[in-house]
C-alpha cells in the first residue's frame, strides 16, 4: 500500500493542473488537491488496490479526476460543505431595499454579519467582535446553539438529527439569541 500512496502522492502536481481547468483560484485548488489526497488515504485501501492493480497508475489518476472534479463542482461534496460553504455563509452579501425609504440592511441569506445594522464606519470584524462578546453573556446552551447554527453552517435539520432537540425549539432558541444579539449590538453602536 505504501507504494501506491507514494505514486499518489507524485500525482499532485498533474492534479493541480486538471483543477486549472475547472476553477481559477491558486488557493481554491490547493486545498481541493490536499483534501483529494485525505481521500485517498482515508478511503477503503482495498479498494484503492483493486484500482491500481486493475489499471495502474493511470486508474486511480482517472479516479482522482473524477473525484477532484466533484469536489469543485458540486454543492453535495464534502470539500463544499468543509471550505465553500463556511465562507460563502459567513460572508453572505447585503441586499440593500431601499423601497422602504429606510436605510437597513436586509439579507435573505443567513449571516451573523448581518445581526448588526451596517454602519460604514464599523469594520465587520468589529461586529464579529461585538457578536462574540454578547454571546460570552449567554447561558452556554443558548451560545453553543447559536455558534453550531452560524460559526459551523448546520442547518436546523442536521442541528436536530445530532441533538435529538426538536427542530421548532433549535429555532426558537437561535432566533431569540439573534434577535438578543441584534438588539445589544445595536444599541452599542
Amino acid at each position: 500500500m505504501n507504494k501506491i500512496y507514494i505514486e499518489i502522492s507524485k500525482l499532485s502536481e498533474q492534479f493541480r493542473t486538471m483543477a486549472w481547468g475547472i476553477c481559477n483560484n491558486e488557493e481554491k485548488i490547493n486545498d481541493a488537491v490536499q483534501e483529494l489526497m485525505l481521500y485517498f488515504l482515508q478511503m477503503n485501501p482495498d479498494r484503492l488496490k483493486q484500482i491500481y492493480d486493475k489499471d495502474g497508475i493511470l486508474g486511480v489518476t482517472k479516479y482522482g479526476a473524477v473525484a477532484l472534479r466533484r469536489s469543485l463542482t458540486s454543492n453535495k461534496s464534502s470539500f463544499y460543505y468543509k471550505y465553500q460553504k463556511y465562507y460563502k455563509h459567513i460572508a453572505a452579501p447585503y441586499v440593500q431595499d431601499s423601497s422602504l425609504g429606510k436605510h437597513q440592511a436586509y439579507n435573505f441569506n443567513k449571516s451573523i454579519y448581518n445581526l448588526a445594522e451596517d454602519i460604514p464606519d464599523i469594520k465587520q470584524y468589529e461586529k464579529l467582535e461585538m457578536i462574540d462578546n454578547e454571546l460570552d453573556n449567554l447561558n452556554w446552551y443558548d451560545k453553543e446553539l447559536f455558534k453550531l447554527y452560524y460559526y459551523e453552517g448546520n442547518t436546523l435539520d442536521s442541528l436536530a438529527s445530532k441533538t435529538k432537540i426538536s427542530r421548532n425549539s433549535l429555532f426558537t432558541t437561535i432566533d431569540k439569541v439573534r434577535n438578543l444579539i441584534k438588539k445589544k449590538v445595536n444599541e452599542d453602536i
